[in-house]
């Protein structure tokens, strides 16, 4: 299927160039019939290659409950909605087929759905190729995160003090995505970069082309014909996602070449100072992209420009939309249940009496949970708890959310009950029952780093800040992310600032 893409991919633009070269000698109108005719050839190949998969496709995962369809040719293509009906729909999927279930969308994808630790496990587990280069992993969380909970505490600070004036203005209902996404941006990109991009209080290009990104993948996700690249990329909605990427790549890959000019000129560079004091600066890996450009496997060789600039890129679109998301929920349930919002806020000032909060520990408090949406992975062969195999080449769906609301493994999914998570509450659960950063070889490498920013700006919110609901019914938005329709809004009540 792909070599048939890449072969009308080219077709079109060697059409087009055919059609330049002969447009003297032929007329118009042939041309237009010749390349008609060519592309209608490929588009009937491709279409008879998509019905021969699907009906292999159906014929091997038979074993595999199917969920009533349309008709056989379009499956459930349209069922899976973006919307709070559409979660809904996925409750209704779990309690029905409880483990797993095939889906069908149309002729063009042939997925099974996993939504059980039993199931999920294996699948997880299974060997998979690294898209990290495990030399760098084994040096990830040490420097960067103990750099990176400075500038966790400086991005909440700077949030605070911006709702601290939106309140004193009159305005204290406010949306907590909006704010919660440029403050996460901020810290990803102090700590990636560097850089210091005041996105908190205005914006730029390059935050601009992160948002716009976001935006046209959900948007190419709803769209079928999309779904070929070569119309995609002639689109108007392919060309600002072109564009978008350049702007981003530019970004980073101008910011990788200058600091390895630096570190071949100056050495190993000075850490960022985040105190604002000259006389705190030490020699140390300064941030993401020189603990790239510093490490080295055990025969010496380092990472390729474009091999820094692609982990750097997915270290940025993988760490702020993801953490804000889950900062955001914290707060929403939080502001709905007030007697656990006052228990985690004892928490932390109990914590923090007699101490500056910059010097916390921010291992101790946890008071959090985390949603994520889906994972997309292709598998081998792979044999399934009850003799259930998914045959090699299967797209797999792990349904984070659906493992999370099963009711086989969590009574009253839909009541909120931190304690669920208390130690002597979870000693005989599945590993797999909870796996908001998925898990084995593919699994995120941001964790520590994202439970980090967690917490520090959970705790110094509910330090400052009482939450109540904001008076507009909440729908959720599984997007990349779980959203809210129109934002997640919450009312702001000032506590009186600790001195710290």
């Amino acid at each position: 299927m792909a070599v048939i893409d890449a072969v009308l991919d080219r077709l079109l633009d060697g059409l087009l160039g055919l059609g330049r070269l002969l447009s003297p000698l032929c007329s118009p109108f042939v041309l237009l019939q010749l390349s008609a005719l060519v592309v209608l050839l490929l588009l009937s190949l491709r279409v008879v290659c998509l019905l021969w998969s699907h009906a292999q496709f159906t014929r091997r995962l038979r074993c595999f409950s199917k969920p009533p369809t349309q008709n056989w040719l379009m499956g459930h293509l349209g069922e899976m909605r973006s919307t709070e009906e559409g979660l809904q729909a996925v409750d209704q999927l779990v309690r029905t087929y409880s483990h797993s279930c095939s889906w069908f969308l149309g002729p063009f994808y042939s997925l099974v759905r996993l939504f059980h630790p039993d199931y999920i496990k294996p699948l997880l587990l299974a060997p998979g190729t690294y898209i990290f280069h495990s030399w760098v992993l084994a040096h990830f969380h040490f420097p960067l995160l103990n750099v990176s909970k400075r500038f966790f505490y400086l991005c909440a600070l700077m949030n605070s003090s911006k709702w601290r004036r939106l309140v004193a203005e009159g305005e204290s209902r406010q949306d907590m995505f909006n704010h919660i996404s440029l403050m996460t941006l901020d810290s990803l990109l102090r700590c990636t970069f560097s850089y210091n991009s005041n996105c908190q209080e205005s914006s730029s290009e390059y935050i601009a082309a992160i948002f716009e990104l976001s935006t046209l993948v959900i948007e190419r996700r709803g769209r079928i014909l999309h779904h070929w690249d070569c119309l995609y990329w002639r689109s108007p909605e392919g060309q600002r996602f072109k564009q978008a990427c350049s702007v981003v790549h530019g970004f980073t890959r101008t910011v990788v070449q200058e600091r390895r000019a630096q570190l071949l000129h100056r050495g190993e560079p000075e850490g960022p100072d985040t105190t604002g004091g000259e006389e705190k600066k030490k020699k140390r890996v300064a941030d993401f992209i020189d603990l790239l450009l510093l490490s080295k496997d055990e025969d010496g060789h380092g990472l390729t420009d474009e091999e820094i600039k692609a982990e750097a890129d997915t270290f940025m679109f993988g760490g702020h939309d993801t953490t804000a998301s889950g900062i955001s929920w914290v707060l929403y349930n939080l502001s709905q249940h007030q007697d656990y919002q006052d228990r985690c806020r004892a928490e932390v000032n109990d914590l923090l009496q007699d101490r500056k909060t910059e010097d916390l520990d921010w291992s101790a408090p946890v008071c959090l949970s985390v949603r994520q949406s889906v994972c997309l992975l292709a598998c081998l062969s792979l044999f399934l708890s009850g003799g259930w195999v998914i045959p090699q080449g299967s797209i797999c769906l792990v349904s984070i959310y659906g493992n999370h609301h099963n009711p086989e493994i969590w009574p009253d999914p839909d009541v909120y009950n931190p304690m669920r998570f208390d130690p002597e509450n979870s000693k005989d659960r599945s590993s797999h029952a909870f796996i908001p950063f998925s898990s084995g070889p593919r699994n995120c490498i941001g964790q520590k780093f994202a439970m980090a920013e967690l917490r520090v700006v959970v705790a110094l919110t509910l330090r400052r800040f009482r939450l109540t609901p904001g008076g507009v019914e909440v729908r959720r938005l599984p997007q990349l992310v779980l959203r809210a329709e129109g934002g997640l809004w919450l009312t702001l009540e000032t506590l009186d600032a600790p001195q710290d």
